[in-house]
């Protein structure tokens, strides 16, 4: 309870009683809701949960950046030679995949072409992530190597 001070008399009119009895009810009030915001555990664990989530993803932008930084920089330094024949390896391995299917269309039992299909498509569904999902572990790999050398 808020006890008036010490120094203050008591009052003088029903008008100053009134007053003071109306500033003790506010800051009674201020003082309730201030312990209800304490204990109001399902409210404090959203804002601690929202605080995590947005620092979470403020986190993965900079890895992110991080590690296209780090793509870059590793593409750059990889010699044009090594670039071409890599290209040329990616469409060797892209014709071999496109003989590799027919002949699966050919050969296959239709209950497994269908489940490979949905396979297939949730692949690509997911391309996205897992390049990006690939592409930080490349570059993490690098990182360490980096670190330990």
């Amino acid at each position: 309870m808020i006890q008036p001070p010490q120094d203050d008399q008591a009052p003088s009119s029903p008008e100053e009683l009134r007053e003071q009895v109306e500033q003790t009810r506010e800051e009674l009030g201020q003082t309730v809701e201030a312990l209800t915001a304490k204990t109001d555990v399902k409210a404090r664990a959203q804002e601690k949960a929202a605080e995590v989530k947005q620092h979470a993803a403020v986190r993965a932008g900079e890895l992110k950046a991080k590690a296209a930084d780090v793509a870059h920089q590793v593409q750059d330094k990889v010699p044009d030679p090594v670039k071409d024949k890599a290209a040329q390896a990616a469409e060797q391995a892209r014709a071999k995949a496109g003989q590799a299917g027919r002949l699966w269309e050919e050969k296959a039992p239709e209950p497994v072409r269908q489940k490979t299909a949905q396979t297939a498509q949730a692949a690509r569904d997911y391309h996205n992530w897992l390049l990006a999902a690939a592409g930080v572990a490349v570059a993490v790999w690098l990182v360490c190597r980096r670190r330990k050398g």
